[in-house]
């Protein structure tokens, strides 16, 4: 009887744990990762921007929308950072609002100053936005030479600490 007992306990605790989701990127990329290579129209609609053309320089991912004020924060206090540091990262700003006007806005009254920073007006329909597995939460990553994710959610804080 008190086999049956463990038993009985074994299988329960198996059959609770089958329901958790077993997303190995429950929050984004990894760590380790490469990042996928992505190409996007600048704020102009002028010409675009891929990814895989960084490739040899440090480069910061910063995913976020104006709606979203964790994300938003971050990637302003992000670029004021990164103009502090003098160090050479590209930082690569892309903003899921789904009005241009909005975004313009919010770069505005951000006063953010990075050339690359850009609009991706489709939202959760966008290629980026399924790529990055952003389904969960905006993130920023910090890429290195080779395009491999080396540090994830950095804050501002913190960033200096990583490119040193």
């Amino acid at each position: 009887m008190k086999h049956v007992t463990w038993i009985f306990v074994v299988l329960l605790l198996c059959s609770l744990t089958s329901f958790v989701e077993k997303d190995v990127a429950i929050w984004g990329l990894n760590i380790g990762d490469a990042a996928p290579d992505f190409s996007i129209r600048n704020m102009n609609g002028e010409g675009n921007r891929k990814l895989k053309e960084l490739k040899g320089r440090y480069v910061l991912l910063s995913f976020w929308a104006s709606y979203d004020a964790p994300s938003r924060m971050q990637n302003a206090l992000l670029d004021h950072a990164l103009k502090r540091t003098g160090r050479s990262v590209e930082m690569v700003s892309v903003s899921f609002d789904e009005y241009k006007s909005i975004f313009d806005e919010t770069v505005r009254k951000d006063g953010i100053e990075t050339p690359d920073c850009f609009v991706e007006t489709s939202g959760e329909a966008s290629c980026i936005y399924k790529k990055y597995l952003l389904k969960k939460g905006f993130q920023n990553y910090l890429l290195n030479e080779e395009g491999v994710i080396v540090a994830k959610s950095i804050t501002a804080d913190r960033l200096s600490e990583y490119l040193n």
